[in-house]
């Protein structure tokens, strides 16, 4: 199962690395990749993952998800 939501307020390594520890410690979460340029982020679990557990997660770190 993948999940894709698009955030805004990531401009540099940090703020990746940030939202990746964020997300990482989700149950069912096995793989993140975050792309800053384009504010991507791909989440790949073996189960359903709770996209709104995601978005809770990315903005309790300051970021804003929009889709």
């Amino acid at each position: 199962m993948k999940e894709i939501i698009i955030v805004e307020g990531m401009t540099c390594h940090h703020c990746g690395m940030a939202v990746r520890r964020a997300i990482e410690q989700l149950p069912g979460v096995k793989e993140i990749v975050v792309d800053l340029a384009t504010g991507r982020i791909e989440v790949t679990g073996e189960e359903a993952l709770d996209r709104e557990r995601i978005r809770r997660s990315v903005e309790e770190e300051g970021y804003r998800v929009v889709s």
